[in-house]
């Protein structure tokens, strides 16, 4: 703390700086940055992949199943004669290693309800890769 002595009078102007404000202001900042520091420094743990090992070539056999406009379920050009022979046709591809692509293709005519128990079936049989191909005819 410094004291004021010297040749000014009573009236003239002090011309030190208060610097308790800043201190006190320093001091609040210290604090938070002190609490803050341990909730940064908490991590996640994550198990990544090892990047030493490279991903197998061993493609994975696709099948493809178009839907017609009239409801007929083709798998790989064979003619499916209902869901209970698709579901056949799932559980003997389900256990393959790797398990097979499903590359689906309705026509743009076909009922949804057809396409959507050929998914509900695929799920049922725990098929894992299914993605809809030829999409580009749907655009309009």
């Amino acid at each position: 703390m410094a004291m004021s002595v010297g040749t000014g009078g009573e009236g003239s102007p002090m011309m030190e700086i208060n610097t308790t404000p800043l201190i006190d202001v320093m001091l609040v900042l210290i604090i938070v940055l002190i609490m803050s520091i341990p909730v940064m420094t908490h991590a996640t743990k994550l198990d990544m992949p090892q990047t030493n090992n490279p991903p197998p070539d061993i493609r994975p056999e696709v099948i493809q199943i178009d839907i017609d406009f009239d409801g007929t379920i083709v798998w790989n050009g064979t003619v499916v004669s209902g869901i209970p022979q698709l579901e056949s046709f799932f559980r003997s591809e389900r256990d393959k290693e790797p398990q097979p692509e499903i590359h689906l293709r309705p026509d743009r005519r076909s009922r949804y309800e057809v396409t959507a128990m050929v998914m509900a079936a695929a799920q049922r049989n725990h098929m894992k890769k299914m993605g809809f191909v030829n999409t580009a005819e749907f655009r309009d």
